[in-house]
């Protein structure tokens, strides 16, 4: 059935368009559902907003990731089980926030400035640790491993480090959950089973959104003669990172800046520790070409956003950040393309 159905949208040109468009849209309505339902829920519990970003919203939007990466770690195409969460990660920061400061600037929490971007810099330092350092077969002082920028791999052990910090994130996230309770809100008026429905709906529908538009996009672009390196460092990435971009720029014109930076913050932390994470158990992800510095610009994205919003005086990213961050993305893009 699978099989007939993704045949159906890549051999019919038709099919292709229609795919994209039907993702786009429950990708829109999938992001205000899940934005109004999951904000009401907190306000609801006395949660805040940065928190429900940081799990329930952000594993959502996670999924096609998730899935896109865990498929392609059972089937060994490993390459692109890297490549769709570091590019996935990439625009998340720079894309998604960016086009999003452009809309409204996005304000941050301490907890933000102090814990979540920092844990996002971490997981592109330890992937690219992991990708550029070969472990011995044997331990000795003589011989603790080797480094290049090309030969290493995420390993079972680095993906059960990763799990492992991933299990201590989330841990963190609900410890400040019951701390710090949102006060600020009006209480809606609404049923909490119709909030989990709006959750609930609002989720599949990003999720087969996601899925239509990637499948869509893949057939537009084999069918336009595109190597697959190029479908899996743009169509793969961006497509699987669009209900991040939906989420976030509705929350944006909402002005729920919480939402929309915990949502990118805790998608990126769900990205790496998590589905790199439980990729690296099913099956050992090695480097591939260029990887190193894929990470390296997945670090500096955080990084970038960590600067904006401790220095500034209101602590928020702002719309010329936001120009900066897209045209920082734009060259890097250009590069990576021209090597291929």
């Amino acid at each position: 059935m699978i099989d007939a159905f993704e045949q159906l949208i890549v051999l019919n040109p038709w099919t292709m368009a229609i795919a994209i468009i039907v993702g786009f849209v429950l990708l829109i309505y999938g992001a205000d559902w899940l934005v109004e339902g999951s904000s009401d829920l907190a306000r609801r519990f006395g949660v805040s907003s940065l928190v429900i970003g940081l799990t329930v919203v952000a594993f959502g939007t996670s999924m096609p990731e998730f899935i896109v990466s865990t498929i392609a770690a059972i089937e060994e195409n490993t390459e692109i089980a890297i490549t769709n969460i570091l590019g996935s990660n990439a625009i998340n920061t720079f894309i998604i926030l960016g086009f999003t400061a452009l809309i409204y600037p996005i304000a941050s929490q301490r907890s933000s400035r102090v814990f979540d971007i920092p844990v996002s810099i971490l997981a592109g330092i330890l992937v690219f640790l992991f990708v550029i350092y070969t472990p011995p077969t044997t331990w000795s002082w003589d011989n603790l491993g080797s480094f290049s920028l090309d030969n290493g791999a995420i390993t079972l052990w680095g993906g059960i480090i990763l799990l492992l910090i991933f299990c201590s994130f989330m841990v963190h996230s609900f410890h400040i959950a019951k701390r710090n309770p949102d006060e600020s809100g009006e209480i809606r008026l609404l049923p909490v089973w119709k909030m989990l429905l709006l959750i609930v709906l609002g989720l599949l529908g990003l999720v087969l959104g996601g899925e239509l538009v990637v499948r869509g996009a893949t057939g537009v672009a084999q069918t336009l003669g595109v190597s697959d390196a190029v479908i899996g460092l743009t169509v793969v990435a961006l497509g699987t990172s669009l209900p991040e971009l939906a989420t976030s720029c509705v929350a944006a014109a909402k002005h729920n800046s919480d939402l929309a930076l915990g949502n990118v913050i805790g998608s990126n932390i769900f990205n790496v520790f998590f589905i790199l994470g439980v990729g690296a158990v099913i099956h050992p992800l090695p480097a591939y070409p260029g990887l190193w510095l894929d990470a390296a610009m997945v670090v500096l994205a955080s990084v970038m956003v960590w600067l904006f919003v401790t220095f500034t005086k209101k602590h928020e990213i702002k719309r010329w950040h936001g120009a900066l961050l897209v045209l920082v993305y734009a060259a890097y893009l250009t590069y990576r393309l021209m090597c291929i």
